[in-house]
Formats: C-alpha cells, structure tokens, sequence
C-alpha cells in the first residue's frame, strides 16, 4: 500500500499534529481494518499517539452523472460538489458551499446545518465491502451506523440550485471563528445547546495555553496560535466534567479525537 506524508499542523483545520505517514487507499482493501480512515480532517484533533492512518486516494475524487443518479466520490471535497450543483443547477447541496470537508466524512457523520444534512437527497452508498441502500443504514443527527470505508455515494437529482439558500447558509456560518479550529467541539443536547452550557460553567475564554474555547461562539474550542493536543484535551475534559457535574448532562463530541492513550 502506498503512503503520503502529511503535516498535520499544517493540514488538519485544528493546526495541531505531528507530520506522520498515512496509507492510501486505491484497490486493495486487505488489512484495511487496521487503520482509522481519515478525510481532510476539519473535525479532527491528531494527538500524539494516533492509530495507523488510512486516506481515499484521488482515485475516489469524482462528480459524474449516471442513470438520472448523482455519483460523487468519497474523496471529493465539498466546495466541489457545491461547484458542480451550482454550474448544473442541481438543488439541495447548496449547504456544502459553507461546510468543509471530503463527501466520504460528511456522510459517514450525517453532516449537515440545521436541517439541511447529507441523507436528505442520499440514495445509496457504495463501502469496501459493496453497496448500501439508504433503508439499510441507520442515521440520525449527525451520526450514522457505517462502519466502512465510503468509495462512492449516490444521491437523487433535483433541479433548482437556490442562491437564497448559499446566502442563508452564510448568514448562519457568519458568527464562528475564523480561528483555527475542528467546528463544534460538542453535539447540541436535546433540548439545549452546548456553547450554551459551556459558557454557564465558565469555560468561554479560558485559555490553556494557546487554546481556548472561543469568546466568539462557546462550542468552538480554537487554536489562538502554536496550540497543543494536550491542552485542547484538557478543556474539553473540563468542560464534559463541569457540563456533568453541574447540569447532569454528558456532552458528546463531534470532533473526532485521535490518540490511543485517550
């Protein structure tokens, strides 16, 4: 299997990450269980330990259309898709524009804003051990039960891109930091919201060392410069313990945390 290089604090969205050696995934997928299948990271915090890595080569990185299906490859990055939508006015993708990340990623985790999410317009999805229908996966709020690499994803076509929709779908991106970071650091629990709950226990702000969860939108923990695994781990421990100990309430990531002592 072949290998690239990568310099995670220089390509992870967080900036944290030591350069590391990460396999690629063409057409053998022998031994592949060893692995953690990565995208472009924009939800991922690489620590210092992480698993054997696994990424879709270019290979998977494709947007055709087949039989009135939307075929799109797993290692297509969103802005493209959202490119070709717009350029073939194909509805329901608009949100992609402002949601970063590899289509494999965005599925696998049901990604999404508000409403708008991956399985709306999602048909089937074709893993390393062949292809799934959308009524044999089960899905939710940002959370699906595929346990495998995603190569490819069909979606139904629906004519209609909306410029209307781009522009909201600014608007509501428009209060989050600019500052490196994974996104939400923290699922929104029923009924509440977790930048909410993290600001009432105090954590907005608080820095250590160069992390902070943000005074701009309190469910985003940044990187305000050279930050380190170690101290974004601290406070999103911190902020699942005080979550806990005064509202009985676990907050679940949505960030995915990579390191084997965690």
């Amino acid at each position: 299997m072949q290998t690239k290089t990568i310099n995670f604090s220089k390509y992870s969205s967080f900036k944290i990450g030591a350069s590391l050696e990460v396999a690629l995934l063409e057409d053998n997928f022998s031994d592949i269980d060893n692995y953690y299948l990565i995208g472009s990271c924009n939800n991922t915090l690489v620590g210092d330990n992480p698993p054997p890595l696994l990424m879709l080569s270019k290979k998977y990185d494709y947007i055709k259309i087949e039989e009135g299906v939307l075929k799109i490859g797993g290692a297509t990055p969103s802005g493209k898709v959202a490119s070709f939508c717009k350029k073939n006015d194909i509805a329901n993708f608009e949100f992609l524009s402002h949601l970063p990340g590899k289509l494999g990623g965005l599925v696998f985790m049901n990604a999404g804003l508000k409403e708008y999410e991956m399985f709306n317009a999602l048909l089937e999805i074709t893993t390393t051990e062949g292809k799934l229908l959308k009524q044999e996966i089960e899905y939710g709020y940002r959370f699906t039960n595929i346990n495998k690499p995603i190569l490819e994803v069909g979606f139904e076509i629906s004519s209609g891109f909306s410029q209307k929709k781009v522009a909201m779908f600014k608007k509501m991106r428009a209060n989050q930091p600019s500052t490196p970071s994974a996104g939400s650091c923290f699922k929104n629990p029923e009924g509440d919201y977790a930048g909410r709950l993290i600001e009432e226990v105090g954590l907005k702000g608080l820095m250590r060392g160069d992390m902070c969860f943000s005074t701009e939108h309190a469910n985003f923990l940044v990187n305000n410069a050279e930050g380190k695994f170690e101290d974004a781990l601290w406070l999103i421990q911190e902020a699942q313990k005080r979550v806990l100990d005064r509202f009985n309430i676990s907050l679940e990531c949505e960030i995915v945390i990579l390191d084997k002592n965690y």
